[in-house]
């Protein structure tokens, strides 16, 4: 498998990426040097989306307390 040096698009992307690092590492079928590669990379992704993770929860908390004030609803897609 190609080493990938660019930064997965979205946050899905990456967590699809490391899933599949994830199995390919559960098989137990790869090399040692493949297999301390792909957890590399598998790090590498999890950080990334932890990161993504915390600046989405910071934008959250920035967007309610602009208004402390507002009642809060649950979020129902299916309504327009």
């Amino acid at each position: 498998m190609p080493k990938k040096n660019d930064a997965p698009a979205s946050f899905e992307n990456a967590l699809s990426e490391l899933e599949q690092i994830v199995t390919r590492l559960e098989s137990g079928d790869l090399p040692l040097e493949q297999a301390l590669n792909e957890f590399e990379q598998g790090v590498q992704l999890a950080r990334q989306g932890q990161k993504k993770l915390q600046q989405a929860e910071q934008r959250v908390q920035i967007l309610l307390a602009d208004n402390e004030e507002a009642p809060l609803t649950p979020f129902t897609p299916d309504t327009e």
